[in-house]
């Protein structure tokens, strides 16, 4: 086995535990302190006021609660499911109430407070307007605020909760989406296997650490331009890439939707690498539907072209080439991302379910 860091401080980010809730649980003000883990950058901090235990776990309630969708019959767990690091594993495009499918891959939530903005094509430039969105889509949640809101304030259940969490101040959407940005703030994932070796506590094995270099070799797998897991360990660069996917079609721009900048033709968001193995399938709209076939097409799939990332130096040489050997360890490395402390974490479930 293989050390390839020395024991050094961890930063852990301090989130009390909301416990096992019952259907009206209790809540307080005391603060929630979000630090950064060790090895992240500074985490950006909400403008929308402070993050306290009651607005977590009234976030937490909304999240879980099918009562914003427009016929409370759909919640924002059920495309974006805990065991899946909040994505919606196994399916291309996931179906909202309706039961017509969404327009891409629904995306895993976590470390968000990092992300200059929000969505494939980044058309939210906040969290909280990223909360909106879902809501009002009639593909998705199918809610409307002017039914919605009327209806929370009508509960016995979430009255006295935003009383709580939100003192003086009257429901509306802008306080769901506060609420539900500030529970999506202590998703935070960052105890998976690479973690604990960065520190000092594990050891990769050979094949990982193999896996690893390979990653972050520019003349080898080459991912570390847009995954970073080398001195940033995000995941992400958090910019938006055209990464060479063959036939993307006109029905889907990416990026150049939201800028109508034609040099954004094809780029959207670059998703984190943590929970990699766990968050399938890839890609904005879903076409792989394995971690292989993610290293077939940048060993041996991308296309080069116009809009095609300069930092994509692989596609200039018509993939990364990796031998059988290296797709296999960097596959190995891949799956120490794996976060399972944070998958199984009970601050983060669903409230109204009892053990």
């Amino acid at each position: 086995a293989v050390m390839v860091a020395k024991v050094v401080p961890w930063l852990f980010v301090l989130v009390v535990s909301l416990g096992q809730l019952g259907s009206v649980p209790s809540a307080h003000q005391d603060p929630v302190a979000l630090v950064a883990p060790r090895f992240f950058p500074t985490m950006p901090l909400p403008t929308s006021g402070p993050v306290t235990q009651a607005t977590v776990q009234l976030g937490r309630m909304l999240f879980h609660d099918p009562v914003l969708s427009g016929d409370s019959s759909f919640s924002c767990a059920n495309c974006h499911r805990q065991q899946f690091a909040f994505g919606d594993a196994m399916v291309r495009v996931s179906t909202g109430h309706s039961g017509v499918p969404m327009r891409r891959n629904t995306p895993p939530l976590f470390n968000l407070a990092w992300y200059p903005a929000f969505g494939w094509d980044g058309r939210s430039a906040t969290l909280e307007d990223q909360v909106l969105h879902p809501v009002r889509t009639a593909t998705e949640m199918g809610g409307d605020w002017t039914v919605v809101v009327p209806r929370i304030k009508r509960s016995a259940r979430y009255v006295p909760l935003f009383d709580e969490a939100f003192p003086g101040s009257d429901i509306d959407s802008n306080l769901v989406a506060r609420a539900i940005d500030h529970f999506l703030r202590t998703l935070i994932s960052a105890n998976s296997k690479y973690d604990r070796v960065l520190r000092g506590e594990d050891r990769f094995t050979e094949d990982e650490h193999a896996g690893f270099l390979i990653a972050n070799e520019q003349d080898k797998g080459d991912c570390l331009q847009c995954h970073t897991t080398d001195s940033d360990a995000l995941g992400t660069t958090g910019r938006f890439s055209n990464n060479g996917l063959p036939g993307g079609g006109p029905d889907d721009i990416g990026r150049a939707e939201v800028t109508g900048d034609q040099r954004d033709l094809g780029r959207f968001k670059i998703p984190s690498l943590r929970n990699v193995a766990v968050t399938a399938p890839y890609m904005h709209d879903g076409r792989f539907a394995t971690l292989e076939e993610v290293l077939r097409f940048y060993n041996e799939g991308v296309v080069s072209g116009p809009y095609v990332d300069p930092l994509m130096g692989i596609a200039h040489r018509g993939g990364a080439h990796l031998d059988s050997t290296e797709v296999r360890q960097l596959l190995a490395f891949l799956h120490t991302l794996t976060d399972h402390a944070f998958v199984h974490d009970q601050a983060h479930a669903n409230p109204f379910l009892t053990e």
